[in-house]
Formats: structure tokens, C-alpha cells, sequence
């Protein structure tokens, strides 16, 4: 059984009263006719236009939403109530209503509920857009009080009940709280929505046909992360939760539809930090007959422009840092780049053992017995991904950890492979991408042998994409971003818990603070 506080007592007596009387206190209709910003909008043309010598023109309206703050006066109450567009005052006055009834919604109403008042628009004395209301009823009551520290008054006398959820951990966990009180969170929210149809927006101007692909696979593949398992009972059949869209996309290149993309979600059974979550959206497309070069053209055209059309502009603050997205993006090759910031020629060193002995030598403590290509890797993420503030393009990653990736010619070990940074952190991935089945038939018995069953590099033989490519794979560039990334950045938020409406927690039980790394 629930247990209740005191305040929350109270309101259960009230809910109890008003069924003693016959009102309902969640009755199954509302009748609103106006929004908080429709009603304010036709107010002020009406005056206006009255300015201008039209005729007056009475601005009647029923209005619902949310009470966020209260003040009776005895012959007077005044409110504010709230809904998805905003705020707005109510007015009610014994003239109109008469003592007992504005009595009554001073003593049974709190704030919290949700209410709806009909009236006609005014400008009261201070200057604000009033209803003075005529009639109201009650929507819904609120059990338990808003989250709330401190009652803060403001200038016309009215008291506000400004929220605070302590700490990101139960913001992300009581969400719906933390949007009822906050309305730069529910912002948040709506921008990363506008980030989203602008993606959508971009790569549909550009051709690009929006796909679905299973979520459910019988194998996984497309990226190097460990995934969910699952059980399909009837057919008695392991799957995955899918970790990547691309090998479905490029499954679709075979049989002809030269554009594809997909914004959905991926699954990984992998760490939770300030910039992981076990399943979150992800961007994915392939473009027939284009390369990596191609792709990183499109690449800053298209986050330039959702940049543009989000914020206003391609400059942005993050952080505390100054960011431009506007197009050309730097472009580093790996090689260069790690010789920049810890003085190793990887090209020198062209095996795991060799490469670690000089990684060593630096006084660096590289992770033991890694391939080669995890090595660059850990000497990308460790000093140089740190320095990539700016929009970067790093290209050039090495073959053995780029299983899916087309070798750059005349250069077995290296594939044409970029990823793009943003202050400090991987924004998005991509590839030309191969389309040799005999070549990725082999890159797959590779892996098989490089890596055990639990790295999370391992790719598995997927001998149904190989049939597929030896149908005839169109050559093509492929490219994967995270969307929840973007919408940090375009947000200016520190962590992905920030932009995930209902973020992975531990369990009450388990307690637990907020990721850092």
C-alpha cells in the first residue's frame, strides 16, 4: 500500500469532499477552446485593432491547464495556470461568481491541479493579459505537491513555487516532475524533436528514401559493441537487440534503392556514461556510388544546416567552448594526428607488439595484449580526440578494426574510414564501405580469429549478408551518427541522460549517482 505524507492527506480528503458534493475530480471531458498563447494572440489583435478604430471586440475563451500559483484576496482570487504553451493569469471575483463559489476554489483547489475556466479576456490594472473568469471546473487533482524548494514572491504579490529536483539522477528518473516544473527542460525536449525533422527534412530533399529495418536480428552486426540477448519462444531461436541498422541498409543497396536511411534506436550492452546509454537513436545511411569523401561533404552540409534551422545559427556555445559549424569542417588523418599529440609514427610500427613496445617507451599505459588496431585506437581516444574541439574530420583508421570498411588502395592496412569530432567527443562515423564479398568473407574469418567471444569487436559471420553481396553490391559510402550527441550539442547539455526523455537507471534499490566518464 502507498504511504502518504501529510500534505498529501490532505488533498485525499479533499478528493473525498468533493465526491461527498457530486463533482468528480476527474471527470472525462474537457472543453478548451483556447491555448495559454492563442488566447494572449487574439487579445492583443483584438486590442489593436480597436487602436487602429476598429470596433471593440469581446475575446471569450475556456482555457485548461495546469495551477503554478495562487492568490486569494478575499473578494478576489487571482492564478496562473500553465499548459504546453505557456502561462497565463486567471481572475475570479465574487461579482461574477458569487462568495461561495470563489470561496470553495480558494479552499479545494492547490496548486498542481489541473483546471478549466471559462471567461472573457482582459488587461488588468498591472498591464497583464487576463481571463476574468465566469465559470471553472476542476480537471484533475493533484495527489502529491509539485516538487518545490522555495515560494518566491513576486512583484503584483502573488506567490510562485519554483521547483528543484536534486541532482540529474532524480530529475532523470521522476521526468515527469522535472517537465511539469521546468520549462527549459520541456525545451529540451521540443528542439530535440526540431533536430530530428530536420535530419529527416535534410535527407529527404536530398533523395534519400526513410527505411525500417529489424530491431530483432538473428545476428548482429554493423558496429563493435556487445548486444542484448533475447529468446523467441514459438521458433525456439536466440536473438539480438540490433546494435547497428547497417547491414539491413546495405542489403538494401543490393536490391537497387540507391538511398537509404534510418533514424531509430540501437541497442548495446555496454557502459553507462555522461555520453553512453544502453539504447539510443541513432542516424544511419548509405549512399550508392558515393565514397567517404562524398559522405563528409554531406556530412557538414547536413549538421551545419539542422544547426541553422534548430539555433539560428552554426555558431554555438558548448560547454564554455565557442563551436562553428559552419562548412568546410577541419580535416586530420589519423596518422598525422597521433603524431601531433604524442610524436608515434603508427606507419613505423606496423605490428601490436612493436606498436605497444613504443606507446610504452612514451610513458603511456596502453590496454594489454590489444591488436594493433585498438592500440590506435586507444591512442586516438586517450590524447588525441581530447584536442578535437572543433567540427574535425579524422580519417584513415586502420583494417582491423574497421571490418566493414574498403582498404585504401595500394594500402592493405589502412581503410577509407572517417569519424567526426566535436568538442571532444565522437559526433559520427563513417566508411567507404566494402563491397567485395570475398574480401568481407575474409575480413569476417579474421575477426573470428583476432578476438574471443566476448570482445565487443567481434563480428560474426553473417552468411546471409554475404549472400546478399554476392548478388552485387553497389560501391557505396555509409555513415552513422547519434542523435542524442547531436542534441547535446545543439542543447549545450553535459550529459545524454539530459537528452533522453526516460534515461537507463539503476533501480531505487541499487541507488547509484550520475556517470562521469
Amino acid at each position: 500500500m502507498t504511504e502518504y505524507n501529510s500534505l498529501e492527506q490532505i488533498r485525499l480528503q479533499k478528493i473525498n469532499e468533493l465526491r461527498a458534493v457530486g463533482i468528480e475530480p476527474y471527470p472525462t471531458r474537457a472543453e478548451r477552446t483556447h491555448t495559454a498563447a492563442k488566447a494572449i494572440s487574439e487579445f492583443e489583435s483584438a486590442e489593436k485593432a480597436l487602436a487602429e478604430g476598429g470596433p471593440a471586440v469581446e475575446v471569450k475563451a475556456i482555457l485548461a491547464g495546469r495551477i503554478r500559483a495562487m492568490r486569494s484576496m478575499g473578494k478576489l482570487t487571482f492564478a496562473h495556470i500553465e499548459d504546453g504553451t505557456g502561462k497565463i493569469q486567471i481572475f475570479l471575483r465574487i461579482n461574477e461568481l458569487g462568495q461561495d463559489r470563489v470561496s470553495f476554489f480558494d479552499k479545494m483547489f492547490d496548486i498542481g491541479d489541473f483546471v478549466q475556466a471559462t471567461g472573457v479576456m482582459i488587461r488588468t490594472r498591472t498591464g497583464e493579459v487576463t481571463l476574468h473568469v465566469h465559470d471553472y471546473t476542476l480537471l484533475a487533482k493533484a495527489v502529491s505537491p509539485l516538487p518545490a524548494d522555495k515560494d518566491v514572491t513576486q512583484e503584483d504579490g502573488s506567490v510562485v513555487r519554483y521547483a528543484a529536483l536534486e541532482g540529474p539522477e532524480l530529475r532523470a528518473r521522476q521526468r515527469y516532475a522535472d517537465l511539469a516544473v521546468n520549462p527549459d527542460v520541456r525545451e529540451t525536449f521540443r528542439k530535440r524533436a526540431r533536430i530530428v525533422s530536420s535530419l529527416r527534412r535534410f535527407l529527404d530533399d536530398h533523395d534519400f528514401l526513410e527505411v525500417e529495418t529489424p530491431i530483432l536480428q538473428p545476428i548482429y552486426g554493423g558496429a563493435a559493441a556487445r548486444p542484448f540477448t533475447t529468446f523467441h519462444n514459438q521458433l525456439k531461436q536466440q536473438l539480438y537487440l540490433r546494435i547497428s541498422f547497417e547491414l539491413y541498409l546495405k542489403r538494401l543497396l543490393v536490391g537497387n534503392l540507391e538511398r537509404v536511411y534510418e533514424i531509430g534506436r540501437d541497442f548495446r550492452n555496454e557502459g553507462v556514461s555522461f555520453k553512453h546509454n544502453p539504447e539510443f537513436t541513432q542516424l544511419e545511411f548509405y549512399w550508392a556510388y558515393a565514397d567517404y569523401i562524398k559522405v563528409m561533404e554531406l556530412t557538414e552540409q547536413m549538421v551545419s544546416t539542422v544547426c541553422q534551422e534548430v539555433n539560428g545559427t552554426m555558431r554555438i556555445s558548448y560547454q564554455g567552448k565557442a563551436i562553428d559549424f559552419t562548412p568546410p569542417w577541419n580535416r586530420i588523418e589519423m596518422r598525422q594526428g597521433i603524431l601531433d599529440v604524442t610524436g608515434i609514427d603508427i606507419y613505423a610500427h606496423t605490428d601490436a607488439d612493436n606498436l605497444a613496445a613504443a606507446i610504452v617507451a612514451k610513458g603511456y599505459h596502453p590496454p594489454q595484449r590489444a591488436t594493433r588496431g585498438k592500440l590506435i585506437d586507444y591512442l586516438v581516444g586517450e590524447y588525441l580526440e581530447p584536442t578535437l574541439i572543433q567540427p574535425t574530420f579524422l580519417y584513415d583508421y586502420p583494417r582491423d578494426i574497421s571490418p566493414l570498411a574498403k582498404s585504401k588502395p595500394g594500402d592493405p592496412l589502412t581503410v577509407e574510414r572517417f569519424e567526426g569530432y566535436v568538442a571532444g567527443f565522437e559526433l559520427c562515423n563513417a566508411f567507404t564501405e566494402l563491397n567485395d564479398p570475398l574480401d568481407q568473407e575474409q575480413r569476417f574469418l579474421e575477426m573470428g580469429r583476432d578476438y574471443t567471444a566476448e570482445d565487443e569487436e567481434l563480428n560474426l559471420m553473417d552468411d546471409d549478408y554475404l549472400r546478399a553481396m554476392r548478388y552485387g553490391m553497389p560501391p557505396n559510402g555509409g555513415f552513422g551518427m547519434g542523435v542524442d550527441r547531436l542534441t547535446m550539442l545543439l542543447t549545450d547539455k553535459h550529459s545524454i541522460r539530459e537528452v533522453l526523455l526516460f534515461p537507463h537507471l539503476r533501480s531505487d534499490e541499487q541507488g547509484g549517482n550520475e556517470p562521469t566518464a
